[in-house]
């Protein structure tokens, strides 16, 4: 199976990723043939930044599940705004 078919199954998950001399974390927003849409997450802001997209072949490792995965999901989490009753 290739990289780019296996990640398929993960599109609009967040997950970190080492592509080429950099990393982070991000959504795979689309994931092509050839490509993939990875839209960067700011841990310390809390929010998405920069949109690239990244040539499957320059894709060194990704990682879907972890602690660090969940932390950052957790934050998140936490930092939006509650939904009451009287909001919907």
């Amino acid at each position: 199976m290739r990289l780019a078919d296996k990640l398929k199954l993960f599109e609009r998950q967040l997950v970190f990723m080492k592509w080429g001399s950099s990393e982070g974390y991000g959504r795979l927003n689309y994931v092509g043939s050839d490509f993939v849409e990875f839209e960067i997450f700011d841990t310390d802001e809390l929010e998405y930044t920069d949109k690239l997209l990244i040539n499957v072949q320059l894709i060194l490792e990704v990682v879907i599940k972890g602690s660090d995965i969940a932390r950052i999901l957790a934050e998140y989490s936490a930092s939006l705004p509650e939904q009451n009753n009287e909001n919907l």
